[in-house]
Order: structure tokens, then sequence, then C-alpha cells
């Protein structure tokens, strides 16, 4: 009798079917690790939106948001450091804030 295989959750499968797809840019790779390296709930109200020279611009949906990551932006950077590859981390966030967030 052939042994039984366990069904994998669907994000797995969603994952590897869409992480080739990815561009391979720094705001991608920020995107990417942006929930896992800030937490969900500053994820949910800052999202990294553009880059440019290795500054990664961070929309926000407040000024006091804006303001309070850009006092943890040096945090930040270093949490991002430690999820990216060297060549994919940015030099400097930049906060602003969003007429809206999607």
């Amino acid at each position: 009798m052939t042994a039984r295989r366990q069904p994998r959750p669907l994000a797995d499968a969603l994952r590897a079917a869409v992480e080739p797809l990815a561009p391979s840019t720094t705001l991608a790779a920020v995107q990417a690790a942006w929930p896992q390296a800030v937490g969900a709930t500053i994820a949910a109200e800052a999202t990294p939106v553009s880059e440019c020279d290795g500054v990664v611009t961070i929309a926000c949906r407040s000024s006091t948001w804006a303001n309070e990551l850009d006092l943890l932006s040096d945090r930040t950077l270093e949490k991002l450091a430690s999820e990216l590859p060297r060549d994919r981390s940015p030099t400097s966030l930049r906060f602003t804030v969003a007429d809206h967030l999607v």
C-alpha cells in the first residue's frame, strides 16, 4: 500500500508560483519583507511605494505615523537589512503621508 501524501497549504503553493514572477528590484524586495520586518500593526499603517537610488519611500496613513516611523528609521533599516540580501537593502527610508493606502 502506498503512503498517502498530505495536502499542502494553499499559501505555500501560491508563494511558489508567485515568487519567480516578482521583479528583482529593491522596492519589490522591501515590499515583500516589510510586514515581517515591521510587524502587522505598522504594515497596516504604512507601505513601501517607491524607490530611487536606494531611498525607499514609505506612504503612511497620517503625519503622526510618518513622524514616528521617521524616528524609528534606523531600527527599521536594520530589520530590513537582516531580512534582505545586501544588494536589495535600502540605504535610507523616506516617510510621506498618503492620500489613501490600499
